[in-house]
Protein backbone atom coordinates (compact mmCIF):
# COMPACT_ATOMS: atom_id res chain seq x y z
CA UNK A 1 0.00 0.00 0.00
CA UNK A 2 3.04 2.30 0.20
CA UNK A 3 2.37 3.73 -3.27
CA UNK A 4 0.53 6.97 -2.63
CA UNK A 5 2.12 7.38 0.82
CA UNK A 6 4.09 10.54 1.53
CA UNK A 7 6.30 10.68 4.62
CA UNK A 8 8.00 13.82 5.87
CA UNK A 9 9.94 15.28 8.75
CA UNK A 10 10.80 18.90 9.59
CA UNK A 11 14.28 20.09 10.57
CA UNK A 12 16.93 22.77 10.66
CA UNK A 13 20.24 21.60 9.22
CA UNK A 14 21.68 20.62 12.62
CA UNK A 15 19.17 17.72 12.71
CA UNK A 16 20.14 16.41 9.29
CA UNK A 17 21.94 13.29 10.67
CA UNK A 18 18.86 12.28 12.67
CA UNK A 19 16.64 12.86 9.64
CA UNK A 20 18.91 10.60 7.58
CA UNK A 21 18.58 7.80 10.13
CA UNK A 22 14.79 8.21 10.14
CA UNK A 23 14.48 8.33 6.34
CA UNK A 24 16.65 5.25 5.89
CA UNK A 25 14.54 3.32 8.41
CA UNK A 26 11.41 4.21 6.42
CA UNK A 27 13.04 3.20 3.13
CA UNK A 28 14.13 -0.13 4.62
CA UNK A 29 10.52 -1.03 5.40
CA UNK A 30 8.53 0.93 2.80
CA UNK A 31 10.81 1.58 -0.19
CA UNK A 32 7.96 2.89 -2.35
CA UNK A 33 6.97 5.60 0.12
CA UNK A 34 8.00 9.12 -0.93
CA UNK A 35 10.11 10.77 1.77
CA UNK A 36 10.08 14.58 1.91
CA UNK A 37 12.55 16.61 3.96
CA UNK A 38 11.01 19.87 5.23
CA UNK A 39 14.14 22.00 5.64
CA UNK A 40 13.76 25.42 7.31
CA UNK A 41 17.48 26.17 7.00
CA UNK A 42 20.25 26.32 4.41
CA UNK A 43 21.62 22.83 3.73
CA UNK A 44 25.34 22.11 4.20
CA UNK A 45 27.50 23.05 1.23
CA UNK A 46 28.17 19.40 0.40
CA UNK A 47 24.48 18.40 0.51
CA UNK A 48 23.57 16.38 -2.61
CA UNK A 49 20.00 15.09 -2.81
CA UNK A 50 21.02 12.15 -5.03
CA UNK A 51 23.26 10.88 -2.23
CA UNK A 52 20.59 11.24 0.48
CA UNK A 53 17.76 8.90 1.56
CA UNK A 54 15.25 11.69 0.78
CA UNK A 55 13.19 11.86 -2.39
CA UNK A 56 12.61 15.61 -2.29
CA UNK A 57 13.25 18.71 -0.19
CA UNK A 58 10.54 21.19 0.78
CA UNK A 59 11.80 24.72 1.41
CA UNK A 60 10.10 27.61 3.20
CA UNK A 61 9.58 29.34 -0.14
CA UNK A 62 7.43 26.38 -1.27
CA UNK A 63 4.87 27.10 1.45
CA UNK A 64 1.99 29.59 1.52
CA UNK A 65 3.48 32.12 3.97
CA UNK A 66 2.96 35.88 3.73
CA UNK A 67 5.86 38.16 4.72
CA UNK A 68 8.17 35.17 5.02
CA UNK A 69 11.16 36.96 6.58
CA UNK A 70 9.09 38.57 9.33
CA UNK A 71 7.22 35.34 10.00
CA UNK A 72 10.42 33.32 10.31
CA UNK A 73 12.01 35.95 12.57
CA UNK A 74 9.04 35.68 14.96
CA UNK A 75 9.85 32.05 15.78
CA UNK A 76 12.61 30.29 17.66
CA UNK A 77 14.26 27.39 15.86
CA UNK A 78 12.00 24.84 17.61
CA UNK A 79 8.88 26.91 16.98
CA UNK A 80 9.76 27.31 13.30
CA UNK A 81 10.37 23.59 12.72
CA UNK A 82 6.95 22.82 14.24
CA UNK A 83 5.05 25.81 12.81
CA UNK A 84 5.59 24.52 9.26
CA UNK A 85 4.28 21.00 9.91
CA UNK A 86 0.69 21.75 8.94
CA UNK A 87 1.75 23.70 5.85
CA UNK A 88 4.12 20.92 4.76
CA UNK A 89 1.32 18.36 5.23
CA UNK A 90 -0.88 20.50 2.97
CA UNK A 91 1.94 20.65 0.42
CA UNK A 92 2.14 16.84 0.33
CA UNK A 93 -1.62 16.33 0.26
CA UNK A 94 -1.92 18.70 -2.71
CA UNK A 95 0.10 16.33 -4.89
CA UNK A 96 -2.13 14.23 -7.16
CA UNK A 97 -0.25 11.02 -6.31
CA UNK A 98 -0.67 11.43 -2.54
CA UNK A 99 -3.34 9.32 -0.82
CA UNK A 100 -2.02 9.84 2.70
CA UNK A 101 0.74 11.73 4.49
CA UNK A 102 2.60 10.55 7.60
CA UNK A 103 4.81 12.74 9.73
CA UNK A 104 7.63 11.51 11.99
CA UNK A 105 9.85 13.65 14.19
CA UNK A 106 13.46 13.48 12.98
CA UNK A 107 14.53 11.70 16.18
CA UNK A 108 12.30 8.70 15.50
CA UNK A 109 13.23 5.35 13.96
CA UNK A 110 10.79 2.98 12.23
CA UNK A 111 11.39 -0.70 12.98
CA UNK A 112 8.24 -2.50 11.79
CA UNK A 113 4.46 -2.37 11.26
CA UNK A 114 4.46 0.54 8.80
CA UNK A 115 1.63 -1.14 6.88
CA UNK A 116 -0.56 -0.85 10.00
CA UNK A 117 -0.13 2.93 9.95
CA UNK A 118 -1.20 3.01 6.31
CA UNK A 119 -4.18 0.78 7.07
CA UNK A 120 -5.21 3.08 9.90
CA UNK A 121 -5.32 5.92 7.35
CA UNK A 122 -7.63 3.83 5.20
CA UNK A 123 -10.01 3.45 8.13
CA UNK A 124 -9.74 7.05 9.45
CA UNK A 125 -8.77 10.49 8.15
CA UNK A 126 -6.60 11.48 11.13
CA UNK A 127 -4.31 9.13 13.06
CA UNK A 128 -2.65 10.04 16.35
CA UNK A 129 -0.69 8.49 19.21
CA UNK A 130 -0.95 9.57 22.87
CA UNK A 131 2.02 10.21 25.12
CA UNK A 132 0.69 7.52 27.46
CA UNK A 133 -1.80 4.74 26.79
CA UNK A 134 -1.88 3.25 30.30
CA UNK A 135 -2.18 4.97 33.71
CA UNK A 136 0.97 5.29 35.81
CA UNK A 137 1.27 3.22 38.98
CA UNK A 138 3.15 5.60 41.31
CA UNK A 139 3.00 9.32 42.02
CA UNK A 140 6.51 10.17 40.84
CA UNK A 141 5.75 8.72 37.40
CA UNK A 142 2.40 10.55 37.43
CA UNK A 143 4.26 13.83 37.95
CA UNK A 144 6.94 13.04 35.37
CA UNK A 145 4.65 11.67 32.68
CA UNK A 146 0.91 12.18 33.09
CA UNK A 147 1.27 15.74 34.39
CA UNK A 148 3.70 16.47 31.56
CA UNK A 149 0.99 15.39 29.10
CA UNK A 150 -1.46 17.80 30.72
CA UNK A 151 1.16 20.52 30.35
CA UNK A 152 2.48 19.77 26.86
CA UNK A 153 -0.43 18.01 25.16
CA UNK A 154 -2.26 14.69 25.37
CA UNK A 155 -1.11 13.57 21.90
CA UNK A 156 2.52 13.41 20.88
CA UNK A 157 2.60 15.20 17.53
CA UNK A 158 6.00 13.74 16.78
CA UNK A 159 3.78 11.39 14.79
CA UNK A 160 0.55 11.97 12.94
CA UNK A 161 -1.14 10.74 9.79
CA UNK A 162 -3.62 12.47 7.50
CA UNK A 163 -5.60 10.83 4.71
CA UNK A 164 -6.39 12.73 1.51
CA UNK A 165 -10.10 12.82 2.32
CA UNK A 166 -12.37 15.82 2.78
CA UNK A 167 -12.06 15.44 6.57
CA UNK A 168 -8.30 15.04 6.30
CA UNK A 169 -8.00 18.21 4.24
CA UNK A 170 -10.29 20.04 6.66
CA UNK A 171 -8.03 19.07 9.56
CA UNK A 172 -4.83 20.02 7.70
CA UNK A 173 -6.32 23.40 6.78
CA UNK A 174 -7.42 24.12 10.36
CA UNK A 175 -4.20 22.96 12.00
CA UNK A 176 -1.88 24.72 9.56
CA UNK A 177 -3.76 27.98 10.12
CA UNK A 178 -3.46 27.67 13.91
CA UNK A 179 0.24 26.87 13.69
CA UNK A 180 0.87 29.72 11.27
CA UNK A 181 -0.31 32.20 13.90
CA UNK A 182 -0.03 30.47 17.28
CA UNK A 183 2.85 27.98 17.26
CA UNK A 184 4.58 29.22 20.40
CA UNK A 185 6.50 27.66 23.24
CA UNK A 186 4.48 29.62 25.81
CA UNK A 187 3.25 27.32 28.56
CA UNK A 188 1.88 30.23 30.61
CA UNK A 189 -0.55 31.04 27.80
CA UNK A 190 -1.50 27.40 27.36
CA UNK A 191 0.60 26.87 24.23
CA UNK A 192 3.33 24.34 23.54
CA UNK A 193 4.24 24.73 19.88
CA UNK A 194 1.97 22.47 17.79
CA UNK A 195 0.93 19.93 20.41
CA UNK A 196 -1.68 21.63 22.59
CA UNK A 197 -3.80 22.37 19.52
CA UNK A 198 -4.16 18.63 18.95
CA UNK A 199 -6.11 18.37 22.22
CA UNK A 200 -9.03 19.90 20.29
CA UNK A 201 -9.10 17.25 17.55
CA UNK A 202 -11.69 15.02 19.30
CA UNK A 203 -13.87 18.12 19.75
CA UNK A 204 -13.71 19.41 16.17
CA UNK A 205 -13.34 16.26 14.04
CA UNK A 206 -15.18 12.93 13.88
CA UNK A 207 -13.06 10.76 11.61
CA UNK A 208 -9.97 10.24 13.75
CA UNK A 209 -8.18 7.24 15.26
CA UNK A 210 -5.95 7.05 18.35
CA UNK A 211 -3.42 4.22 18.12
CA UNK A 212 -3.08 2.90 21.68
CA UNK A 213 -0.84 -0.04 20.84
CA UNK A 214 2.25 0.03 23.11
CA UNK A 215 4.42 -0.67 20.06
CA UNK A 216 3.94 2.79 18.53
CA UNK A 217 5.78 5.92 19.68
CA UNK A 218 7.72 4.25 22.48
CA UNK A 219 9.65 6.86 24.48
CA UNK A 220 10.97 7.57 27.95
CA UNK A 221 7.62 9.12 28.94
CA UNK A 222 5.80 5.78 28.56
CA UNK A 223 8.37 3.02 29.21
CA UNK A 224 7.06 2.61 32.76
CA UNK A 225 4.07 0.74 31.31
CA UNK A 226 5.81 -0.82 28.29
CA UNK A 227 8.00 -3.89 28.64
CA UNK A 228 10.68 -3.62 25.93
CA UNK A 229 12.56 -6.87 25.26
CA UNK A 230 14.64 -8.62 22.63
CA UNK A 231 17.56 -7.58 20.46
CA UNK A 232 18.05 -5.53 17.33
CA UNK A 233 19.26 -8.64 15.52
CA UNK A 234 16.46 -10.94 16.65
CA UNK A 235 13.68 -8.37 16.92
CA UNK A 236 12.46 -6.03 19.65
CA UNK A 237 9.05 -6.45 21.26
CA UNK A 238 6.92 -4.15 23.41
CA UNK A 239 4.52 -5.94 25.77
CA UNK A 240 4.87 -8.91 23.45
CA UNK A 241 4.16 -6.93 20.24
CA UNK A 242 6.72 -6.21 17.52
CA UNK A 243 8.18 -2.70 17.97
CA UNK A 244 6.69 -0.27 15.46
CA UNK A 245 8.63 2.96 16.00
CA UNK A 246 10.75 4.43 18.78
CA UNK A 247 11.02 8.10 19.70
CA UNK A 248 14.57 9.06 20.79
CA UNK A 249 13.41 12.47 22.05
CA UNK A 250 15.70 14.55 24.27
CA UNK A 251 19.09 13.29 23.08
CA UNK A 252 20.72 16.69 22.60
CA UNK A 253 19.40 18.15 25.86
CA UNK A 254 20.37 15.10 27.92
CA UNK A 255 16.76 14.47 29.00
CA UNK A 256 16.63 11.13 27.17
CA UNK A 257 19.58 9.71 29.06
CA UNK A 258 18.34 11.10 32.37
CA UNK A 259 14.83 9.65 32.08
CA UNK A 260 16.05 6.39 30.54
CA UNK A 261 18.35 5.83 33.50
CA UNK A 262 15.50 6.68 35.85
CA UNK A 263 12.86 4.38 34.36
CA UNK A 264 14.75 2.00 32.05
CA UNK A 265 18.11 1.41 33.72
CA UNK A 266 17.37 -2.29 34.21
CA UNK A 267 16.38 -2.88 30.58
CA UNK A 268 19.29 -4.15 28.48
CA UNK A 269 17.16 -3.70 25.37
CA UNK A 270 16.45 -0.02 26.01
CA UNK A 271 20.09 0.66 26.79
CA UNK A 272 21.14 -1.18 23.62
CA UNK A 273 18.69 0.88 21.55
CA UNK A 274 20.26 4.07 22.87
CA UNK A 275 23.79 2.94 22.01
CA UNK A 276 22.65 1.82 18.54
CA UNK A 277 21.01 5.19 17.89
CA UNK A 278 24.08 7.15 18.99
CA UNK A 279 26.22 5.11 16.60
CA UNK A 280 23.70 5.45 13.75
CA UNK A 281 23.59 9.24 14.11
CA UNK A 282 27.38 9.42 14.24
CA UNK A 283 27.62 7.37 11.06
CA UNK A 284 25.13 9.80 9.47
CA UNK A 285 27.41 12.78 10.18
CA UNK A 286 26.38 13.96 13.66
CA UNK A 287 29.83 15.32 14.56
CA UNK A 288 30.13 17.32 11.34
CA UNK A 289 26.64 18.73 10.84
CA UNK A 290 25.12 19.12 14.30
CA UNK A 291 27.32 22.09 15.23
CA UNK A 292 26.69 24.17 12.10
CA UNK A 293 25.34 27.71 12.29
CA UNK A 294 21.57 28.17 12.01
CA UNK A 295 20.70 30.42 9.07
CA UNK A 296 18.04 32.41 10.93
CA UNK A 297 19.89 32.71 14.23
CA UNK A 298 21.69 35.93 13.22
CA UNK A 299 21.09 39.34 11.70
CA UNK A 300 22.68 40.10 8.34
CA UNK A 301 25.43 41.94 10.21
CA UNK A 302 26.29 38.79 12.18
CA UNK A 303 24.78 39.70 15.57
CA UNK A 304 22.99 36.90 17.41
CA UNK A 305 19.19 37.26 17.60
CA UNK A 306 17.82 36.78 21.11
CA UNK A 307 14.46 35.34 22.09
CA UNK A 308 13.56 38.72 23.63
CA UNK A 309 14.01 40.39 20.23
CA UNK A 310 11.88 37.78 18.48
CA UNK A 311 9.09 38.00 21.07
CA UNK A 312 8.88 41.79 20.91
CA UNK A 313 8.76 41.78 17.12
CA UNK A 314 6.02 39.17 17.14
CA UNK A 315 3.93 41.13 19.65
CA UNK A 316 4.14 44.48 17.86
CA UNK A 317 2.29 44.89 14.55
CA UNK A 318 3.77 48.38 14.18
CA UNK A 319 7.28 46.90 14.23
CA UNK A 320 6.31 44.26 11.69
CA UNK A 321 5.07 47.01 9.37
CA UNK A 322 8.12 49.21 9.96
CA UNK A 323 10.63 46.36 9.51
CA UNK A 324 9.17 43.77 7.08
CA UNK A 325 12.63 42.16 6.90
CA UNK A 326 13.91 42.33 10.49
CA UNK A 327 17.08 40.41 9.57
CA UNK A 328 18.22 43.25 7.30
CA UNK A 329 21.19 45.43 8.21
CA UNK A 330 19.71 48.60 6.71
CA UNK A 331 22.15 51.52 6.29
CA UNK A 332 19.78 53.82 8.23
CA UNK A 333 19.21 51.20 10.91
CA UNK A 334 17.01 48.12 10.81
CA UNK A 335 15.10 46.37 13.56
CA UNK A 336 18.30 45.44 15.40
CA UNK A 337 19.35 49.10 15.62
CA UNK A 338 15.84 50.17 16.67
CA UNK A 339 15.82 47.57 19.45
CA UNK A 340 19.11 48.72 20.91
CA UNK A 341 18.13 52.39 20.81
CA UNK A 342 14.61 51.98 22.18
CA UNK A 343 14.87 48.93 24.43
CA UNK A 344 18.58 48.51 25.07
CA UNK A 345 20.91 45.58 24.89
CA UNK A 346 19.15 42.20 25.24
CA UNK A 347 18.73 41.36 28.91
CA UNK A 348 19.25 44.95 30.07
CA UNK A 349 15.77 45.11 31.60
CA UNK A 350 17.02 42.74 34.29
CA UNK A 351 20.37 44.38 34.99
CA UNK A 352 18.86 47.85 35.12
CA UNK A 353 17.29 47.02 38.49
CA UNK A 354 20.50 45.77 40.10
CA UNK A 355 20.63 48.15 43.06
CA UNK A 356 22.98 48.18 46.05
CA UNK A 357 22.93 49.74 49.52
CA UNK A 358 25.09 52.61 48.26
CA UNK A 359 22.78 53.47 45.37
CA UNK A 360 21.30 56.92 45.90
CA UNK A 361 17.53 57.37 45.99
CA UNK A 362 17.73 59.51 42.88
CA UNK A 363 19.70 56.89 40.97
CA UNK A 364 17.33 54.13 42.11
CA UNK A 365 14.26 56.08 40.97
CA UNK A 366 15.97 56.85 37.67
CA UNK A 367 16.79 53.17 37.10
CA UNK A 368 13.23 52.12 37.92
CA UNK A 369 11.88 54.79 35.55
CA UNK A 370 14.10 53.44 32.76
CA UNK A 371 12.85 49.93 33.46
CA UNK A 372 9.23 51.15 33.20
CA UNK A 373 10.07 52.77 29.87
CA UNK A 374 11.48 49.51 28.53
CA UNK A 375 8.37 47.68 29.66
CA UNK A 376 6.16 50.31 27.99
CA UNK A 377 7.93 49.79 24.66
CA UNK A 378 6.92 46.14 24.67
CA UNK A 379 3.36 47.24 23.88
CA UNK A 380 1.95 48.80 20.73
CA UNK A 381 1.72 52.55 20.17
CA UNK A 382 -1.99 52.67 21.01
CA UNK A 383 -1.91 50.31 23.99
CA UNK A 384 -3.42 51.54 27.27
CA UNK A 385 -0.63 49.70 29.12
CA UNK A 386 2.01 51.59 27.15
CA UNK A 387 0.30 54.94 27.85
CA UNK A 388 0.02 54.21 31.59
CA UNK A 389 3.65 53.06 31.93
CA UNK A 390 4.95 56.06 30.00
CA UNK A 391 3.00 58.42 32.29
CA UNK A 392 4.64 56.72 35.28
CA UNK A 393 8.02 56.99 33.58
CA UNK A 394 7.79 60.75 33.05
CA UNK A 395 6.34 61.23 36.54
CA UNK A 396 9.23 59.38 38.14
CA UNK A 397 11.78 61.36 36.11
CA UNK A 398 10.33 64.58 37.51
CA UNK A 399 10.26 63.13 41.02
CA UNK A 400 13.88 61.97 40.73
CA UNK A 401 15.08 65.53 40.16
CA UNK A 402 14.13 66.44 43.74
CA UNK A 403 15.52 63.24 45.31
CA UNK A 404 19.01 62.63 46.67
Amino acid sequence: MTRGTAVFTSIAANYLPKARVLAQSVKNIAPDAQFYLMLVDEPPSDFQLDAEPFDAVIRLTDLAIDNLQGWVFSHSIVELCTAVKGLAAQYCLARPDCDRVIYFDPDMVIFDRFAELEQALTDASIVLTPHQSEPEADYEAVMDNEMASLKHGVFNMGFFGIAATSEGHRFADWWSERLKHFCLDDIERGLFTDQKWANLIPCFFDDYCVLRSPAFNVATWNITTRRVEGTLEGGVTVNGESLGFYHFSGFDSGDQELMLNKYGAKSDTLQALRVWYLNACEAAGQSNVAIRRYQYGFYEGGETITLEERRLYRARIDLQCAFPDPFSAHPKGGYSAWYRVNVGEPGSAVSILSLTETTSTRAAIHQFAQWLRQRALLYGSYSHKRFFLMVLYYGLRLFAKGAR
